[in-house]
């Protein structure tokens, strides 16, 4: 910390929070910069009310009837929307809901980014694409001289999960290699089911299907075979480690 105070604007607009989080914790707050890909309304949207320094959005895909439709941040009017790319509209509705953080559009491919990029932000949120995109972005950010912690949301209708990779924790083995067998009854079975969902998709050669990590009805036959594929297996895995 340098010491720099908040500004008077800024201790009127983030009062209520100040008083849940002290004055320091916000200038951090403010001095912070955050990369989002991959465009959820709710994510930014809370991002920028929370008053960092900077947001910079990435996601290239062209707004269409289905997009707004799920995004609060795309006005339901072609005319605004047209012919610009999520990150675009949303760059302009964040800067509406806070005027004092600089909400930027950076353009390009994720994977096509090098660390040094990544390395400019303090977190990186990725969501609406791969699991191995997501994968690759977060060992990025992770052979970084700084610390940039990582974060992956997505939801599938009702249902969603976040992973987090804040680089203080080393683990033995990767929770989401761990055999079934082996997990706590209380864990739900969504779980379970979003798992074998992201590895589904991770081998989809559709390349739609392979970036933005969607499926359809007509995929049920194939995540129901892979369902009792991946129980099997995880039943032998399990037997096999307690013989």
């Amino acid at each position: 910390m340098d010491g720099e105070e908040l500004t008077e604007q800024e201790t009127a607009l983030y009062d209520r929070q100040i008083r849940v989080w002290g004055a320091d914790a916000q200038r951090r707050l403010s001095k912070s910069h955050i990369l989002v890909c991959g465009m959820k309304g709710t994510v930014a949207e809370n991002i920028v009310l929370a008053g960092v320094g900077s947001l910079t959005l990435v996601d290239d895909r062209m707004v269409t009837e289905e997009a707004w439709s799920a995004n609060f941040l795309i006005p339901p009017d072609e005319n605004v929307y047209g012919g610009k790319t999520i990150a675009e509209v949303c760059c302009d509705s964040l800067k509406e809901f806070n005027p004092m953080v600089r909400v930027s559009v950076e353009k390009g491919d994720l994977l096509s980014f090098g660390g040094d990029f990544y390395g400019n932000f303090d977190v990186v949120v990725v969501s609406c694409c791969s699991f191995t995109t997501k994968k690759l972005i977060n060992e990025k950010c992770r052979h970084l001289s700084k610390r940039v912690a990582f974060y992956t949301v997505d939801c599938r209708d009702s249902c969603g999960e976040i992973f987090v990779d804040l680089q203080n924790h080393k683990y033995s083995k990767e929770a989401i290699s761990v055999p079934w067998g082996v997990l706590p009854r209380k864990v739900s079975k969504l779980y379970l089911a979003m798992r074998g969902v992201i590895i589904y998709v991770s081998g989809l050669k559709r390349l739609k299907d392979v970036v933005a990590g969607e499926i359809s009805i007509d995929d049920l036959p194939g995540v129901l075979n892979l369902k009792k594929e991946l129980c099997e297996a995880n039943v032998r895995q399990f037997y096999c480690a307690i013989v």
